[in-house]
């Protein structure tokens, strides 16, 4: 029998957008290496992704694995919602070990996407599900970690943050997550001494349950893109899931203000 797998043991992860898709993904590979979970979502009926994500929950799954789980609901891009998401976890475990900030995404229409007509409703939910609510999870997590001495921050980046799609397409989701990657950065250089690490991950496209529901429609994950990735497949959560892994845990020990990106090589092809 080998060896069992907990390099987590006694940790306690914090993974935000945890309802569904990558979040559920890193929630389940966090807790299967020992950590207890804080779930953080919009919504956990599936609302906030626009499907349902399974009939059993989050907190079913952890627990399934013999690790606790805490559930919070809230808008993580109003920093009020994002301390007291913070500070619940901290009630709940008195310690935060890994911080993912997942929760965003490009979920604006992406026909009015282009820099020329992005709208500005459009502009403030981009920026806000995808980098204030990185930076106000970030601010409110790193006094613990302080005083921990400790810790992981993994912020989530995209190969849109590092490329242009065609006609501009998603200029202000690439624009949010290229500050996300700068402000990891920045955010690394003060926390290094702290023995904190902050680092990306940067996914291409990959295949989640919104983006298979969504792909014809939104022109994203549809087959005439295989072409620009050379492993010519697209991406799955798990992929993502051993990204963070390597982040999360001693194997990324030195390790910080770097950003991987998990895209079959996109980022290789010229758009």
């Amino acid at each position: 029998m080998g060896e069992v797998n907990v390099k987590l043991e006694g940790k306690v992860a914090i993974v935000t957008g945890a309802a569904g898709g990558l979040g559920r993904a890193y929630v389940n590979r966090l807790a299967s290496l020992g950590a207890d979970i804080g779930a953080i979502d919009l919504s956990f009926d599936g609302a906030s992704t626009g499907f349902q994500t399974s009939a059993r929950t989050v907190a079913d799954e952890v627990q399934s694995k013999g690790r606790r789980c805490v559930t919070f609901q809230g808008d993580l891009g109003e920093r009020r919602a994002a301390c007291d998401a913070i500070e619940a976890v901290i009630r709940a475990f008195g310690r935060i070990d890994v911080l993912v900030n997942n929760a965003g995404g490009a979920i604006t229409p992406v026909e009015r996407s282009s820099p020329s007509n992005c709208p500005e409703e459009d502009a403030f939910k981009l920026f806000g599900a995808n980098l204030w609510s990185t930076i106000f999870c970030c601010q409110a997590a790193v006094p613990i970690m302080k005083s921990q001495s400790s810790g992981s921050i993994i912020n989530t980046s995209s190969v849109a943050a590092h490329s242009v799609a065609p006609n501009g397409r998603l200029a202000l989701y690439g624009a949010a997550k290229a500050a996300v990657t700068h402000y990891t950065r920045n955010l690394a250089a003060e926390l290094g001494p702290h023995g904190i690490r902050v680092n990306c991950i940067a996914p291409g496209i990959i295949m989640t349950p919104r983006v298979k529901a969504q792909s014809q429609a939104r022109g994203i994950g549809v087959d005439s893109e295989l072409k620009g990735i050379p492993m010519r497949r697209f991406g799955e959560a798990e992929d993502c899931a051993g990204v963070i892994e390597f982040l999360a845990t001693d194997l990324s020990r030195y390790v910080t203000g770097e950003c991987i990106s998990a895209s079959g090589g996109a980022l290789l092809t010229p758009h």
